[in-house]
């Protein structure tokens, strides 16, 4: 039975106030949506950006990140230190500390959580997903303490430059057998693992964490090292606990299971950002993708298909972008724009040893993946060409003095 409500009337609540949350507001705003909106962040700070936490914040060059938006001029609601503990279909209400909120149209946009050790908390353990662990580790980096990050993912890559860079001892410890194993093939790694020595930082491999204590590290084959702070970057994976009882589909991944339209199998309920997988025309199968530009790009699809809700006309509106995200890490810009898989070509543009190269993967002779390091035209020609699914010549794309571009059949 269809809400007969003007669109004034009809109220949407957005839960968390990250990228993807406060951008869903201002996407409603700017396709103009002019009922009541209200934006719920778990934490009591200014809706930020997280990308400097890693960066700018983290060394004390800024104080935050926090979005320049104007929330009052906007005409949205604000609610700040407000989490949102589950989600009640058959009230069209979300509990939360202060109270239920009621709501007749909900966009989950709670992103995602660290994936933590096993273990209770221990003193000099940190993560870094907020301004306030940023805040934490900044004195750590100030005293030039010894580090041990654990993981050797993008945070830990990013992390151990940060470190670096401010003079601290760092060591890595890595379960996988090269950095970025789950991310990239081992070509491709392989090159970026000579990056941590290269900067002063020492690469444990193939090495398990048993425990953490305080003031070290102890490694599964008995190894202690010694820790003034211990970062632990091993992941993330959908903030969606809070979900459970509702009734809402979720994937074994813990992401809600949204359709191309971003809409989940709930009633007037839509999901964007880091807490949500979508399935893909463009590549065949669902993504789950923990990136900015996802959680930037996610809220204009839901915002429009919200105005189509609301105006009593079936939304339209289908979200099959190509991901892309990028890392700055040991004096390199690294970018990725596509998806690809273990089946698809891959070709190499440059040498892997050289300061700047990049990876093209083709499918079927389709352009459909690319990783550029410290060559941005690659990255946003291959882009273009990645969007519009075309078919590329592998000779000239392999040739680094080719323009991408040019290399289009």
């Amino acid at each position: 039975m269809n809400d007969q409500r003007s669109q004034t009337q009809r109220h949407v609540v957005i839960a968390g106030a990250g990228m993807a949350g406060v951008q869903t507001a201002v996407a409603l705003r700017e396709q103009g949506f002019t009922g009541p909106v209200t934006l719920l962040g778990a934490e009591p700070h200014q809706p930020y950006d997280r990308p400097p936490l890693s960066k700018a914040v983290l060394l004390g060059k800024a104080e935050d990140s926090a979005f320049d938006v104007d929330f009052e001029d906007l005409g949205v609601t604000l609610r700040l230190g407000v989490e949102v503990t589950a989600l009640r279909p058959a009230d069209r209400e979300v509990d939360t500390a202060d109270g239920p909120v009621p709501y007749d149209v909900l966009v989950l946009a709670t992103g995602a959580e660290p994936v933590t050790l096993p273990g209770g908390p221990v003193p000099g353990v940190h993560l870094l997903r907020t301004v306030d662990d940023a805040a934490r580790l900044r004195p750590v980096l100030a005293g030039r303490h010894a580090v041990v990050v654990v993981g050797a993912g993008w945070i830990g890559a990013e992390f151990t430059t940060a470190a670096r860079d401010a003079g601290c001892p760092v060591t890595v410890v890595e379960a996988a057998p090269r950095p970025l194993a789950a991310a990239l093939p081992a070509a491709v790694t392989t090159p970026m693992a000579g990056w941590y020595e290269a900067a002063g930082a020492r690469l444990l491999t193939g090495t398990r964490v048993a425990a953490l204590e305080p003031g070290r590290v102890r490694l599964d084959d008995g190894t202690e090292l010694p820790a003034d702070a211990v970062v632990v970057g091993i992941g993330a994976r959908p903030a969606t606990g809070w979900l459970a009882g509702s009734g809402i589909e979720r994937g074994a991944d813990g992401s809600v299971t949204a359709d191309a339209r971003l809409h989940t199998s709930l009633p007037s309920v839509y999901a964007v950002g880091d807490c949500a997988s979508f399935p893909s025309a463009r590549y065949g199968e669902r993504l789950l993708v923990h990136h900015w530009d996802n959680a930037l790009q996610g809220p204009r699809t839901v915002a429009a298909n919200i105005l189509a809700e609301t105006a009593d006309r079936s939304p339209e509106a289908v979200y099959d972008p190509v991901p892309y995200f990028w890392s700055e890490q040991f004096g390199r810009f690294v970018q990725y724009a596509g998806h690809h898989t273990d089946e698809d070509t891959l070709l190499w543009r440059g040498d892997p040893a050289a300061d700047t190269w990049s990876v093209c993967w083709l499918r079927d002779g389709v352009l459909v993946a690319v990783l550029a390091v410290g060559r941005p035209r690659d990255l946003a020609q291959g882009r273009k060409l990645i969007e519009s699914g075309t078919a590329v010549d592998p000779a000239a794309a392999a040739d680094p003095a080719v323009p991408l571009k040019s290399a289009a059949r």
